[in-house]
């Protein structure tokens, strides 16, 4: 089977679309809340926002100063793309093995009885 259309590799890895997935439903942010949703330490979750910042797929900005400095992320336009054609194709590789697929696989069973 080959992989559809919109499946992104960077995102496919189950921190980092978690990340996205969270940031979607949000319009920014704060990496303490993005930590604390996804129980990830702050090391993690930085490496991963560093990653999809490179990527293009989101923003990192940096508020105030000393101990009161906060850090907001939010997906870009492109991030946003990324993710929706992401879990488009992660919906195909779903629906491909759907009902038909599953009654394909029961048939053997069925005659293995007789």
């Amino acid at each position: 089977m080959s992989t559809p259309a919109g499946f992104d590799e960077l995102i496919h890895p189950a921190t980092r679309l978690s990340v996205v997935a969270l940031l979607a439903a949000t319009e920014w942010a704060d990496f303490a809340f993005v930590r604390d949703s996804l129980s990830l330490s702050d090391s993690a979750l930085s490496k991963q926002l560093h990653t999809l910042e490179g990527a293009g797929y989101l923003a990192i900005q940096k508020e105030g100063g000393g101990r009161n400095r906060r850090t907001k992320v939010r997906l870009t336009d492109r991030g946003r793309t990324a993710f929706e054609g992401h879990v488009a194709a992660l919906r195909a590789i779903v629906d491909s093995a759907g009902p038909a697929a599953g009654a394909a696989r029961q048939q053997p069973h069925a005659e293995a009885g007789r």
